[in-house]
């Protein structure tokens, strides 16, 4: 399992040190997350904190926004 991990990161990486478009993406991305963890530490169950996290990015994956 960690060997698709690995080579799927490593993938990443490569296209986002390549292409100027998809580093701002990846930074746009990073920062989401970021704030996502911020919200989830701040709660007291985070626990459901998490899971409303992933149902947020759920839909905004559906939606294309």
């Amino acid at each position: 399992m960690s060997f698709l991990i690995r080579n799927l990161v490593r993938q990443v990486v490569r296209k986002v040190a390549n292409d100027p478009a998809t580093r701002e993406k990846a930074l746009h991305v990073a920062r989401n997350v970021a704030d996502e963890a911020k919200q989830i530490a701040k709660q007291e169950d985070r626990a459901y904190a998490a899971g409303q996290a992933l149902r947020r990015a759920l839909n905004k994956s559906r939606d294309g926004k």
